[in-house]
């Protein structure tokens, strides 16, 4: 069954009275307020989580101009991991399988064929032991391990996934750290946030992440910042889907209602540029903000200065964080993540840019990833070359996740354990 046209009118007829109670005005004004008077020190509890790193500044770059511009960097590695999903076993067991691979622009076919393949498990049956040392395959070119994930009563899948998923990136990341001459850029943020956030979740979580494994796996990307430090290599993470909110929520905290449901909505708010006729009162010649009427520019990218951050899942690799009780060989805040954010307004679309602190503190290099990104954004309408290029290798498509779980299947003797979703989606077959 679909809708019929009087449905469809209904319910687009609800956008009206939506649209009669939000003054779009007001969130331009608020959103400026919070660039000029919030975000220079923004604290929480008295501790600041964000402040400038250098400038203060919304900018903007022609889209033809940062296309052709010159790349400060002559080769780009991109890294990304990718997974089956976590899959649910009639026999109790629970298992995801991550494929890492590395990209490099211009292409190095020997680089790309090798892989790293890590199978997380978790199981019911405490008795049940599945480590599995590493081992070689593929002449070499492919490093493959089980992990048997900790125990937990529930997030089961999301233990497997997240443990899988940055096990295999950590770890292909460091054993090809000393192939990348020019600049590595994660697809995804430069830490494993994801298990950051599970003290968050549920204690039962927060208490895992402490444990021996989910450390050690933190453990690889406190490393590879050491190790990129060490040879003068900047490393960076190129966030598609940004959903921080440690702004908005600080915002919230503290008295003032933000229109945003997260920080990248409220960088779009400010990054967005509108014709004349939609030029907020806030706005000016230079100011890339405008406000929700007229039509967008699209001729232009912008993008924000370097800020650092310390709040939300950034907190716990902070200076005045512990990163999970993990050594850290150099000064605490060269860890510090830092980020800037970048709008396209041919797609709409908003990016982040993370990077170590060890690496923006030097406002030569802050300004050479800044152009890269830039240049790339511009060139690609998308993410940098190197990442697409990391994210299609990495990549597990449904037709091989369905073959893979066919052959757990068979190795197991025991069927997924399929929901009415999985019938009704297609997502298995029966």
């Amino acid at each position: 069954m679909t809708l019929d046209p009087i449905h469809v009118e209904n319910i687009a007829r609800l956008a009206y009275g939506i649209a009669s109670d939000v003054d779009t005005t007001d969130h331009d004004d608020l959103a400026g307020r919070v660039w000029r008077d919030w975000l220079p020190e923004l604290r929480r509890d008295g501790r600041v989580v964000i402040e400038p790193v250098g400038d203060h500044e919304r900018r903007l770059a022609p889209v033809d101009d940062a296309a052709l511009a010159e790349r400060p960097f002559e080769t780009v590695h991109g890294l990304d991991s990718g997974t089956i999903n976590p899959t649910t076993f009639k026999n109790g067991l629970v298992v995801d399988v991550a494929h890492a691979a590395m990209a490099s622009d211009p292409t190095d076919l020997d680089l790309h064929r090798d892989r790293t393949i890590v199978a997380t498990v978790h199981a019911g049956d405490s008795t049940a032991d599945f480590d599995d040392d590493w081992r070689q395959r593929d002449d070499g070119h492919t490093r493959q391990r089980v992990l048997h994930a900790p125990r937990v009563n529930r997030y089961a899948e999301g233990v497997v996934h997240a443990l899988a998923l940055y096990l295999a990136e950590g770890t292909h990341a460091l054993d090809h750290a000393d192939e990348v001459d020019d600049l590595l850029v994660l697809d995804g943020p430069i830490y494993p946030k994801e298990l950051f956030t599970w003290e968050d979740r549920n204690p039962e979580l927060g208490a895992l992440a402490r444990e021996a494994k989910p450390r050690a796996v933190v453990e690889k990307y406190v490393r590879l910042v050491e190790r990129f430090v060490e040879r003068d290599v900047p490393l960076a993470g190129f966030v598609k889907n940004p959903s921080s909110g440690t702004i908005v929520r600080t915002l919230a905290r503290k008295g003032v209602e933000p229109p945003w449901p997260d920080d990248t909505a409220l960088f779009t708010r400010l990054l967005e540029r509108r014709d004349d006729a939609g030029q907020s009162s806030g706005g000016g010649a230079g100011d890339p903000s405008g406000s929700a009427r007229g039509d967008r520019l699209d001729d232009a990218l912008t993008f924000t200065t370097w800020f650092r951050s310390r709040g939300g899942a950034d907190a716990t690799m902070a200076a005045d964080g512990d990163a999970l009780g993990i050594d850290r060989e150099l000064d605490p805040e060269l860890y510090e993540p830092t980020f800037m954010i970048v709008y396209d307004p041919r797609t709409d679309v908003t990016y982040k840019l993370e990077a170590p602190y060890a690496f923006t503190r030097d406002a030569d290099t802050r300004d050479r990833l800044t152009r890269q990104v830039l240049a790339e954004v511009a060139t690609t309408r998308g993410p940098p070359e190197a990442v697409a290029k990391a994210d299609e290798l990495a990549r597990i498509d449904a037709t091989e996740k369905a073959a893979l779980r066919r052959k757990f299947e068979e190795r197991f003797d025991s069927d997924q354990q399929a929901t009415y979703d999985d019938l009704r989606w297609g997502k298995a077959d029966f």
